[in-house]
């Protein structure tokens, strides 16, 4: 029987008491699920006004995996909330290994924070170049290099047997850290050669290596082997990676992704908006 027009508009009617819930509804819901193709972190001191604990509950909540730029203590303490440490902290910007009267300290300190790396689960730890110029002195870029490599070598053997790695960041000699020795990606490449370990390598930093090279897309491809972490930042002036700068993230992540690359993206730009606000929008933004 051909039900009436009386039974179709009752029909109707307990339709729409149903839960709103499609085919599509189901597919624009696992749309709105982080992709995660790509570890995000966030470096630590960009937000030192934010409590340890406070950060690492927005964290989780917003889906990133790792709090960086720590040291043991602090490293420690994010643990107990879930999250990893993709870096392991600590270095001197200035006084770098470019200078042989700092190997010792360097040295030692490294072999204590590649031990605690190893021991906690940490992938890297960090070390830097140093400045050009200290106490009135000048080093030359292939003397620097060659004194970093000289010290490497004596500790990258330890970073492989504890299967830790150590990353030397490149910095802009620009603006932020002035005369700052390794400030291209071309030398840390060449001290990579020096050093001859897959246990050394570089952190790209997109925000520095923008304002001193550009074309961060062909180098970051050009020296993938060489990279072993990268960070961002809004250029110019350090400040959240939306449409308010001049780098196109989303691009950028995905020419990371067509790498091969599976380590952690650490997120380094300084907000100036609410700080967990920007930071979540950052998560989204490189989710692709």
């Amino acid at each position: 029987m051909q039900p009436t027009r009386r039974q179709m508009m009752a029909a109707a009617g307990a339709m729409t008491l149903l839960p709103a819930f499609t085919p599509s509804h189901a597919a624009n819901s696992q749309e709105n699920k982080a992709k995660n193709h790509i570890k995000q972190s966030i470096c630590r001191w960009c937000y030192n006004s934010i409590k340890l604990e406070k950060l690492c509950e927005e964290a989780l909540k917003i889906g990133y995996k790792s709090i960086e730029l720590l040291l043991p203590k602090e490293i420690l303490e994010v643990k107990k909330h879930g999250l990893s440490c993709a870096v392991v902290g600590g270095a001197d910007i200035a006084n770098g290994l470019n200078r042989v009267e700092n190997h010792a300290k360097i040295l030692k300190e490294l072999r204590e924070r590649i031990e605690f790396a190893a021991a906690e689960g940490c992938p890297n730890v960090i070390c830097m170049s140093g400045n050009r110029t200290m106490k009135g002195v000048t080093v030359s870029d292939e003397e620097g290099l060659a004194t970093c490599a000289k010290a490497l070598k004596q500790i990258v053997g330890f970073a492989e047997e504890k299967k830790v790695t150590l990353i030397m960041e490149g910095l802009n000699s620009k603006h932020n850290h002035k005369d700052y020795m390794y400030d291209k990606t071309e030398w840390g490449v060449n001290l990579c050669k020096a050093v001859g370990s897959p246990r050394f390598k570089l952190l790209y930093d997109i925000y520095h290596m923008q304002i001193m090279e550009g074309d961060v897309i062909y180098t970051m491809k050009k020296y993938k082997d060489y990279i072993a972490h990268y960070h961002t930042g809004g250029v110019p002036g350090r400040a959240e990676i939306d449409e308010s700068q001049e780098l196109n993230y989303p691009a950028i992540i995905k020419a990371i992704l067509d790498t091969g690359y599976e380590g952690h993206l650490g997120q380094e730009f300084i907000p100036r908006r609410d700080a967990i606000q920007s930071l979540a929008q950052g998560f989204r933004i490189c989710d692709v």
